[in-house]
């Protein structure tokens, strides 16, 4: 392998510090049989650690293996607890950047569901970009104008100006994040007065709880607070806030476009040494957390107890996977019923309905994410299940 340079900043200061080999590199397609689940195409993941600017991203990353179609179903708006965040979310920035009447512009949109809610809230007019958007999965109730295109976002679509360009869970599958962040700021030239709002993974938190199921291949970029802040201000931006949302799982930050190389720093921006401990400690917290979870499946299966995974996205995947889980889990469960009926990539685990449960009667749920445990709690006590509750 070549020397690998930093996407952000284009240090060769990188030091490796995770490998993960012969993973899916497709987490969330809608794959319809067993055997076209266990057949999945694979990648390697080897994440490097930019010691000059904080950046981490797999240097081994190739873009070429991905599928982004009509298959690929990563949507959350199914669950009420991440639509409650979606709201509250779009009303703060409605009314932080007074949002009424204006052209917005969100790229990787999914099926679009927060520019439309964006656009009826404030009666705004709007146009997404994703490859995998599906028609017809996000139709305004108020008759917004509202444009898909069905396509990754690049220079080609540099003439479509807004006074509001969103960016959310998506910067993260972006390899040459500064070209694209760069490419972004060019589109904004005689716009200075727009705003930009991008929202990705936190990998401060992923790094200090060891969140290995936060790892999977589609996932090249990984951003502190600092690292992605160094580069909004080394791409033309001047960043206006920047924050954790949702639980720390997420950093969101706001700027506009600058001539201006003097801008402000953040006094979180200085704590490169604590992530550079974070990295330090990463290989020996992961080594004891998946042993420790490898040792907890096998004394539930020791007992005879059933187990079910709820949740069948890129966590799921990573956590199977990287556990090298087989029969100790069944089924995985999922509330999206796009997912319901298909099969989990790599392992082949089925894909089943929350009343499947009824039946099953588990005596273990793990939850894959902790935010989401009071809504699948009581999804479980409506059903008369009262299983014993883990969560990563």
């Amino acid at each position: 392998m070549t020397e690998p340079l930093c996407n952000s900043c284009l240090s060769n200061e990188i030091d490796i510090f995770y490998n993960s080999m012969d993973v899916p590199v497709n987490s969330v397609l809608n794959l319809k049989t067993r055997e076209q689940a266990l057949k999945i195409r694979r990648g390697n993941i080897t994440l490097g650690f930019c010691k000059i600017c904080g950046f981490i991203s797999n240097v081994v990353f190739s873009p070429e293996l991905l599928e982004y179609s009509s298959e690929y179903e990563s949507t959350q708006s199914f669950s009420q607890t991440y639509n409650m965040f979606t709201y509250r979310l779009a009303e703060k920035l409605i009314d932080r950047f007074n949002l009424r009447g204006k052209d917005l512009l969100e790229i990787g949109c999914g099926n679009g569901e927060f520019l439309t809610l964006l656009c009826e809230l404030g009666n705004n007019r709007g146009i997404g970009f994703d490859p995998a958007y599906i028609e017809g999965r996000s139709e305004s109730r108020k008759g917004t104008r509202i444009k898909f295109i069905n396509d990754f976002y690049g220079e080609k679509y540099a003439n479509y100006s807004a006074d509001f360009v969103c960016c959310r869970m998506t910067l993260e599958h972006i390899y040459s994040t500064a070209h694209f962040t760069r490419m972004i700021r060019q589109s904004m030239d005689g716009r200075m007065d727009s705003i930009v709002f991008f929202q990705v993974p936190d990998v401060t938190r992923i790094l200090h709880d060891c969140a290995f199921e936060d790892i999977y291949y589609e996932h090249c970029s990984y951003f502190s607070p600092e690292s992605l802040a160094g580069l909004f201000k080394s791409c033309g931006f001047d960043v206006l806030n920047l924050e954790t949302d949702y639980d720390g799982q997420y950093i969101v930050i706001e700027a506009k476009p600058t001539d201006d190389i003097h801008a402000a720093v953040f006094a979180s921006e200085d704590d490169l040494n604590r992530l550079q401990c974070l990295v330090k400690a990463f290989p020996e917290k992961f080594q004891n957390k998946t042993s420790k979870w490898k040792s907890r499946l096998e004394a539930i299966r020791s007992n005879g107890h059933k187990v079910v995974l709820w949740g069948s996205g890129s966590k799921s995947v990573a956590f199977l996977t990287t556990l090298q889980i087989t029969d100790e889990i069944k089924y995985v469960v999922d509330i999206n019923p796009h997912r319901q009926k298909t099969y989990m990539a790599g392992t082949g685990h089925e894909i089943v309905t929350p009343k499947f449960l009824k039946e099953y009667k588990p005596d273990v749920v793990i939850v894959m994410n902790e935010i989401y445990k009071d809504e699948i709690s009581k999804d479980l006590y409506d059903m008369g299940l009262s299983p014993k509750i883990l969560t990563l």
